[in-house]
Formats: C-alpha cells, structure tokens, sequence
C-alpha cells in the first residue's frame, strides 16, 4: 500500500466501524491498536494496513483517534518513535474521543509545537451509527483546516458542525452525553414506577413513542437492548459513569450547580461500587431499583 491518507487508531467497538467505512470510501487507510487481537481482523485486508501512530504521522496522514481518553493520546506521542518526534508537514489529529475540554486544549498546544493541526472531533451515533457511516461530529479546532479535510470525515459521519476553537467539541459532547445519560436514567426510573403500578413496559414505551416523552432512550435502547432482552447497547457502565464525571467537573468550572448532572453521576457512581464498570449499561435497568436504594 501506498502512505496511508487516514490513519485510524483504536479498533473496538467505534473503531472498527470507523476504520472500515474509510476503507470502503477509497481512502488509503492505516489501522493501530495497542491489541493485538484487534488488530488481527485488518492485517488480512488488502485495503488497511497496520502500522503503529508514529508511522502514520511519518506519512502526514489525518489521524483519527478513536481511544478512550485524552491519556492514551497522549501515550502515543511520547518518545522517539512517537507521534510529536516523527510528524510530518501537515499531519493533522482528529481527537474523536469524549474528553475534558482543557485536556484537550493542553494536548492540542503540544501538537502545535511539533506543527500538528489538532482538532477535536466529539461524536455521537454509537457502534451503530459508527457501522453505518452515520455519526455526528462535533468538531473544535482551526476552521481551514477542518474544512479542507471535510470530504474525508463525510465516509464516517451524517451530520457534521464546526462549533468554534478547539475544545468546543468536547464540550459539547459532555453536555450532550449529560442529557442522553439522564434521560435513560429517567426512563428506567419511570419504567420501574410502571411496572409496580401493574402496567406494561412495553406499553409505557409504546405511549412515550406517540407523546411530547419520547427520546432516543424510548426509541431505540429499550425497544432495541431492553425490551428484547438483548443487553446489547454495546457500551460499557464505566463509560457512562467518566462521561457524566466530566460533565459535573465541567459545570463546576463553569460556576453551575448542575444538580441533574449530580444526581445521574451519582446513581453511575453506585453502579461502578456494584462491581458493573464492564457490563453494558443496558443492564442498569435490571438492579435499577436495588442501585438507586444503596447507601
């Protein structure tokens, strides 16, 4: 293969998809992950090569980070042979992970000193969407820079905003994932008040579906992950629980109360206790109510 255009760095459950939509549109694309069984699956494609992130900055090509959080971005520019050392002209860094806005200022300063253009690139759409090729990007970072790579990111993603300097994205997503991880909180909560009033679960949601209470949790995780008794969201309770962490730290540094916030990161915090950091949080609703009445 020719030097990579994409690089794509982090193959779980997003990773994957993102990877291989960047394939299927005709990108030369370039794959790491720090697992090897992950990797696995994409050094017997013809249209991906594996090469490590210092190798893809090497080459000057978009990175896209698609890793839990600002450190493991940060591990890969360390050193020699890292990201920082070896980055070509015009190596630019997509940071799709959900992270503390000032994190990522910092981490973007740094990139900057090696003559890296740092962008955050906040999603939403889930595995499902990263399959798909229909996430949302929320995009922080130089606008020039973002809009000549924009054809690129449209093989990845629907809908796409350019929100302002970098970090915006970020916050952004910690605002939107404080809603979402609410609003499926409140659902189980009504849900569990349902059933003890001798009602359906699947008639509530039937109800909230047809009425001013529908959200994306009715819509698609409890039809989808709850309702069908897959447990399948296909993300993790310890996602949840950094994701509302950031968002409380994040009014807090904006003078807020953020009370709702507090509360759901609470109810995350008692799950974690519980020993369910890995399980899929669709399960939250199955000890919904003996979480919620721990001490």
């Amino acid at each position: 293969m020719s030097e990579p255009e994409i690089g794509v760095i982090g193959l779980g459950n997003m990773g994957r998809g993102i990877a291989d939509n960047f394939a299927k549109a005709g990108h030369l694309t370039a794959v790491w992950d720090v697992s090897e069984a992950a990797r696995a699956p994409f050094e017997v494609r013809e249209d991906t090569t594996v090469i490590t992130p210092g190798e893809m900055a090497a080459a000057g090509a978009m990175m896209v980070y698609v890793v839990p959080a600002t450190p493991e971005i940060e591990a890969s520019f360390e050193g020699p042979g890292g990201v920082l050392a070896r980055a070509a002209d015009g190596t630019v860094v997509y940071d799709l992970t959900t992270s503390f806005p000032d994190d990522t200022k910092r981490l973007a300063a740094r990139a900057a000193e090696a003559s890296i253009a740092y962008l955050d690139a906040a999603m939403s759409g889930g595995a499902t969407g990263a399959d798909a090729g229909t996430l949302t990007l929320m995009i922080g970072g130089d606008e020039a820079v973002f809009e000549a790579g924009r054809a690129k990111l449209e093989a990845i993603a629907a809908n796409i905003y350019y929100l302002g300097d970098v970090g915006a994205g970020h916050a952004m997503k910690l605002i939107h994932n404080m809603v979402v991880h609410s609003v499926f909180l409140t659902t189980c909560e009504a849900g569990r008040m349902a059933e003890r009033a001798g009602l359906k679960l699947e008639d509530m949601i039937a109800v909230f579906n047809n009425s001013n209470a529908r959200s994306y949790a009715s819509e698609v995780r409890f039809p989808k992950h709850i309702l069908s008794e897959k447990w399948d969201a296909r993300s993790r309770v310890y996602n949840l629980n950094k994701d509302l962490g950031m968002a409380v730290r994040l009014g807090e540094s904006l003078g807020m109360d953020s009370r709702y916030a507090k509360e759901t990161s609470a109810f995350l915090k008692k799950a974690i206790e519980r020993g369910m950091a890995e399980d899929d949080y669709s399960l939250l609703y199955t000890v919904f109510d003996e979480i919620r009445e721990t001490e």
